[in-house]
């Protein structure tokens, strides 16, 4: 038997409430959310992380719309969730349970909401978990009680409350809706499997599904993302023109467009899609790091060809580049991590490197500690640990970012910086050999199966 959907409303990832605290909403929907949904007998639905910042499709607002139940996390008082919260209470007069931290306040149109706040520690995770999830469970109950029983749901929209004689929603039918969920869960577990078998495989899951243009945009950006998994940037640009142009036209795909056109040599048309979005949207820790890598290479084509003098040029803009991506979130310590590893390969060496260091391995420390860390974390505290010269502390962290590799060109990637580093210093007499180990060790872990 089928259980009734609820879908989640929420953020993704970690982000600062109202008081600049950290708040992981991952941990949130995965310790405190989805187990109180389970808990209540429904299934639990997310949004797709990947689109979240971009275009509304027509599968959200299904999702929005059909499922029988929502959870809305009011805390930080999200854009996205608001506009979400909002076309669920026209069309739903009850059955939307809305909660949020205590460490935030709600904002004064939605203050007579009834909504359950729930406790923070200082990690930004969910400090009083079986109270708060029992507290949700209750709430679900109630609104799953009064459904089941045709009994008169507790009336949680504004709209229904306040608007007298709002027309009532009519029955919507979820079968087919159902049907589709269903569908792009499989297919996304496909996908998950076809990226260790390689590009044939992801391409095959593509052909099957035809026409991108029309199916769910959950479903295209994984298709996407899995190519780049897999080095495919030929297929990422394909698939590329053949999505719908909303979607092709979000902030996501037009920056892992230019990732894979410079890829494919095709860097004039990647540095035109960059500054067209940093014109459009403005500087972003994502967009300019990705300029950077433009620029880098251009960098290292210059050297290669022996010009001292454009390559002098072109490590200049990719300082450039990282430094306005690092600027414009200090949080993020990729363009971070970028921009002083340059520094340091520059001949002769920028010394403003030494100020930045401190702040780059904050910035990434902060990110270990208050979530969930991935593969670019223990990367990124690998590559400072080589600057610093500590080999005790790049071996650890050598070890941890290998633990958490997930696709092959992660390695290639910290392999080749660190690569640079080390012919840049041996090109000053300084030869650490432990430092080849790394790279060695990193190479062997992209040739193997991930």
């Amino acid at each position: 038997m089928n259980r009734p959907l609820c879908f989640v409303l929420m953020p993704f990832g970690v982000k600062p409430d109202f008081n600049n605290a950290l708040v992981n909403f991952d941990v949130v929907y995965r310790d405190l959310i989805a187990p109180a949904i389970v808990e209540a007998e429904l299934e639990p639905l997310r949004a797709d992380e990947e689109v979240a910042g971009g275009i509304i499709h027509k599968p959200m607002f299904e999702r929005l719309i059909l499922c029988e139940y929502a959870v809305a996390d009011l805390t930080t008082a999200n854009a996205n969730v608001f506009y979400e919260l909002g076309l669920r209470h026209a069309v739903r007069p009850s059955s939307t349970i809305s909660i949020f931290s205590d460490t935030s306040r709600l904002p004064f149109d939605v203050a007579p909401i009834r909504a359950l706040p729930y406790k923070l520690n200082a990690a930004g995770e969910p400090a009083n978990l079986a109270n708060d999830k029992q507290n949700l469970v209750a709430r679900l109950t109630e609104a799953k009680r009064a459904a089941t029983n045709d009994a008169r749901s507790p009336v949680d929209s504004p709209i229904f409350q306040l608007v007298e004689d709002f027309p009532d929603t009519q029955r919507l039918k979820t079968d087919v809706f159902r049907e589709r969920v269903r569908y792009s869960t499989e297919v996304k577990n496909r996908l998950t499997k076809a990226r260790g078998a390689g590009v044939a495989a992801v391409r095959e899951i593509e052909h099957e599904i035809g026409d991108v243009a029309h199916e769910e945009s959950g479903v295209v950006i994984d298709m996407f993302l899995s190519y780049r998994a897999v080095s495919a940037w030929q297929a990422m640009i394909d698939l590329t023109d053949r999505m719908s142009r909303p979607l092709a036209a979000t902030v996501l795909v037009q920056e892992q467009l230019a990732l894979a056109l410079n890829r494919v040599g095709r860097d004039g048309e990647a540095e035109h899609v960059l500054s067209d979005l940093i014109a459009r949207r403005g500087a972003s820790s994502e967009t300019c790091g990705i300029l950077g890598r433009v620029y880098k290479d251009r960098w290292v084509k210059a050297v290669e060809a022996g010009d001292s003098f454009l390559a002098r040029g072109w490590i200049d803009k990719a300082i450039a580049a990282y430094k306005q991506g690092f600027e414009a979130d200090w949080r993020d310590a990729y363009p971070g991590i970028n921009l002083v590893t340059l520094m340091e390969i520059r001949e002769p060496p920028d010394a403003n490197s030494a100020r930045l260091i401190p702040v780059v391995t904050y910035a990434v420390e902060r990110r270990i500690a208050s979530g969930k860390p991935d593969y670019w974390d223990y990367a990124t505290l690998l590559e400072l640990s080589v600057l610093a010269r500590d080999e005790t502390r790049a071996v650890a962290a050598l070890g941890d970012a290998l633990a958490c590799m997930r696709e092959r060109w992660e390695a290639e990637s910290t392999a080749y910086n660190l690569r640079l580093i080390r012919e840049a210093r041996a090109r000053r007499g300084e030869n650490l050999a432990w430092t080849m180990q790394v790279e060695d060790a990193l190479k062997r872990r992209a040739r193997a199966d991930v």
